[in-house]
C-alpha cells in the first residue's frame, strides 16, 4: 500500500506506509541519553533512599528496645518486683565470672535454680527472635530464631555436641555488674524495680565498645559509623560495624538507643559515655587485663544517673 505524498521542488515523493511506521521509534542517541538522565536521576536519589531506609531500622531499633524494656518490667511484676539474672556469665556457682553484656545465652548455668538463656526468662513475653536484633547491624545470628526458641536447650548443629553460646547486638544490663574505668568502681545495672539510688537503671542499649577480641584495636558497633566494615560473625554470634580513628581518644561519631526501667528509649551519643570494663574477678570487682579482655563497653552518662 502506497501514500501520496504533497509535491514539493517539482516532484512527487511516494513513501509506503509500513516503512514509515518503523522509522517513527527512538534513535540510539535517544535512549543512550535517556539512560543517561535515569543514572543521574538515580545517583541524585539514592543517597535520599538510603538515608529513609537507616531511618526507617533507627524507628524499629527503638521499638525493639522500648519491647525488650516492657518485656523485663512485665517479668519483675510477675516475679517480685524482680528482674532477670544476667545470663552474662561463664562458670559455675563458686567458680565463675562476668562474659560481655550482648550475651542471649550464656556458656551455662552458673547454679541450677538459673538458667544460662535470656529467652528461658522472657520468651512468655517476647515471641518474635527479631526484636533481640538490632536492625542496622549488618547481618543477624543465623540461628537467631532456633537459639531463642529453644532456650537453654540450645545447641548450634554446626558445632560439636555441647551447648553453645549465642552473643548478640544489644547489650542487655539487669542485674550486671561491670567496671567504669574513669570511676573506678563497679556499674550494678537495676535488679528490681523499687528504683535503688544504687543501681543504674539502664536495661539495655545498642553494642558500642572498642577492642574487641574479634576487632582488636578497633571502636565497634551495631550501627554503622565512617569508614567502618564488616566484622563477620561466627559460629556463636552476630555481625557488626568496626573501624579504626585517627586517634583512639576519638570515638566514632554515631547516635545510639537506649532503654530505661521507667520504660523510655532515648538516643545518646558516642561521645557522651562512659568506659566499662567486664569483671574478671566478682568477688573483687577486678576487671580482665586488657591484653586478654572481651572489649570495653561505652554506657551512656545518664545510666550512671
Amino acid at each position: 500500500m502506497h501514500t501520496k505524498l504533497p509535491k514539493k521542488f517539482g516532484f512527487r515523493l511516494e513513501e509506503n506506509i509500513y516503512t514509515r511506521k518503523l522509522h517513527t521509534g527512538f534513535t540510539l542517541i535517544e535512549l543512550l541519553t535517556v539512560m543517561a538522565v535515569i543514572s543521574v536521576i538515580a545517583a541524585i536519589l539514592l543517597p535520599a533512599v538510603n538515608q529513609v531506609r537507616r531511618r526507617a531500622r533507627t524507628i524499629i531499633g527503638m521499638n525493639n528496645q522500648r519491647q525488650i524494656v516492657t518485656a523485663a518490667n512485665l517479668y519483675a511484676h510477675d516475679n517480685d518486683d524482680s528482674y532477670p539474672e544476667s545470663v552474662a556469665t561463664i562458670g559455675y556457682v563458686d567458680s565463675w565470672n562476668w562474659s560481655e553484656p550482648m550475651m542471649l545465652t550464656g556458656y551455662r548455668a552458673r547454679s541450677p535454680r538459673l538458667h544460662r538463656s535470656m529467652s528461658a526468662y522472657l520468651i512468655g513475653y517476647i515471641k518474635d527472635a527479631e526484636i533481640m536484633f538490632c536492625p542496622n547491624a549488618p547481618q543477624e545470628y543465623k540461628y537467631l530464631k532456633e537459639s531463642w526458641d529453644n532456650g537453654d536447650q540450645w545447641d548450634n548443629p554446626e558445632t560439636p555436641p555441647f551447648q553453645d553460646p549465642v552473643s548478640g547486638t544489644y547489650c542487655f544490663y539487669w542485674n550486671y555488674t561491670g567496671f567504669l574505668e574513669e570511676r573506678d568502681y563497679l556499674f550494678h545495672g537495676p535488679a528490681d524495680t523499687n528504683g535503688d539510688i544504687s543501681k543504674s537503671k539502664l536495661l539495655v542499649s545498642d553494642y558500642f565498645g572498642y577492642n574487641h577480641f574479634r576487632s582488636k584495636y578497633c571502636y565497634s558497633s551495631c550501627e554503622k559509623f565512617t569508614d567502618a566494615s564488616v566484622t563477620a560473625g561466627t559460629q556463636l554470634s552476630s555481625d557488626y560495624w568496626s573501624g579504626k580513628v585517627p586517634y583512639v581518644s576519638e570515638r566514632p561519631n554515631i547516635k545510639l538507643n537506649a532503654g530505661y526501667t521507667d520504660g523510655h528509649v532515648e538516643k545518646f551519643s558516642s561521645s557522651d559515655t562512659f568506659t566499662m570494663r567486664v569483671i574478671l574477678e566478682p568477688k573483687t570487682g577486678e576487671p580482665y587485663p586488657e591484653h586478654i579482655e572481651p572489649g570495653k563497653f561505652f554506657l551512656p552518662r545518664d545510666a550512671l544517673h
